[in-house]
């Protein structure tokens, strides 16, 4: 039966190689930081749903960057100061942070020409270039190449939606209360609710 192929190969692929090359690893920012470098560009795949800019700025508060952040919401006639922003970043370490690339396409070539000319010896060590942008044909090939790609659609399913949501909890946060035992057991209950919440959206209106 052909319908149960996909099911068949997963369960293949689980015996085989294990549970974890069927999984979606949870997003996590610090990893992708410790890839990246001061000439790598951070670019942020948006899906529909989702939406990187508070886990970016929580993300630059841990890294005590948050006070060095130079935040641009692209947009026609935007180019001048974006390019401004990232010279100005490149001789003082802060960190570039351009939203919504695909609504300026017809200057990404000048980001892309701004990209491959930095270098290790010229650039600030703790400069880096973030970028935001939704699926589009027009994206630089040689920006998506040479960066480093991140997406966080929203989970799919009851499993990966708790997952997602206690992989965002630091142990310190689960044992701040007097009765942690409790509260972790309230938590769960509550994240089990609206994790079946979201899950009922997909059905729309009864």
């Amino acid at each position: 039966r052909s319908d149960k192929v996909p099911e068949g190969v997963m369960n293949y692929v689980i015996e085989q190689l294990g549970q974890k090359y069927v999984e979606p690893p949870p997003f996590h920012l610090p990893t992708c930081y410790e890839d990246a470098t001061c000439v790598t560009p951070l670019i942020f795949v948006l899906s529909k749903g989702s939406d990187p800019t508070k886990a970016f700025f929580q993300f630059a508060t841990d890294m005590k960057m948050d006070k060095k952040i130079m935040p641009l919401s692209l947009g026609q006639g935007q180019g001048v100061k974006a390019e401004r922003l990232i010279e100005e970043g490149v001789q003082k370490g802060t960190w570039v942070f351009l939203q919504n690339c695909h609504l300026y396409v017809s200057w990404l070539t000048q980001l892309e020409q701004m990209c491959e000319e930095l270098t290790p010896e010229t650039v600030h060590k703790d400069f880096r270039i973030w970028l935001t942008s939704a699926p589009a044909d027009a994206f630089p090939v040689s920006i998506l190449q040479n960066g480093i790609k991140m997406t966080n659609e929203p989970p799919k399913g009851l499993k990966a939606n708790l997952k997602t949501a206690f992989f965002k909890m630091s142990t310190e946060y689960l044992m701040s209360t007097t009765k942690p035992a409790t509260f972790r057991k309230l938590l769960f209950g509550l994240r089990f609710f609206h994790a079946v919440l979201q899950e009922r959206r997909k059905f729309g209106a009864l």
